[in-house]
């Protein structure tokens, strides 16, 4: 699935559509900005995959600080079944900068 822009995405949560979204960045990055996604560190994907196993059909949005680490975690989760995987290009690095 293609990749989303920042644009696109902040479109997207201001009309409050229905996504799931995924931030793959550490606690503590998540603690200082988020914006209302799901934390879940890439290190520890691979071990919280129940949580989000029910999704494997729906578009699923993972974000992190420039989009580095959520482009692996969208590798990941499409080499474990999820089909519909978004990557936000250049994180919430970019978003901030909207």
């Amino acid at each position: 699935m293609e990749d989303i822009s920042v644009e696109d995405l902040k479109a997207r949560l201001d009309k409050n559509e229905k996504f799931v979204f995924i931030d793959v960045r550490e606690e503590w990055e998540y603690d200082d900005d988020n914006l209302g996604a799901m934390n879940i560190p890439l290190g520890d994907l691979p071990h919280r995959l129940d949580e989000i196993d029910q999704y494997k059909d729906q578009e699923i949005v993972v974000h992190c600080r420039s989009g580095a680490r959520s482009g692996n975690a969208k590798k990941f989760l499409e080499s474990k079944g999820f089909t519909k995987v978004r990557n936000v290009l250049g994180g919430i690095m970019a978003y901030n900068n909207l």
